[in-house]
């Protein structure tokens, strides 16, 4: 499997984000975390490319999935569980 490039963008004070995170870690993804609460410019982005505001969102190879859509994330990385 080619690798693939996984953004999350989080908040500190996000329990579901924070659920992602460990999620991936566990499952041995590498992911660059963006805290959009200190990063505007990062917020702002996420909210044009997704058409939504909330968080945990992460985009896998620049397709964005808003929540932690376990299903869809695993679908997208090729994750068995």
């Amino acid at each position: 499997m080619a690798s693939k490039r996984v953004i999350v963008f989080s908040t500190p004070t996000c329990s579901w984000c924070r659920k992602l995170k460990t999620y991936l870690r566990e499952n041995k993804i590498s992911y660059k975390d963006i805290d959009v609460s200190r990063d505007s410019k990062a917020a702002r982005d996420m909210v044009k490319k997704s058409g939504q505001q909330g968080v945990p969102q992460m985009w896998i190879n620049n397709r964005p999935i808003v929540g932690f859509d376990k299903q869809k994330i695993d679908r997208e990385l090729e994750i068995k569980n």
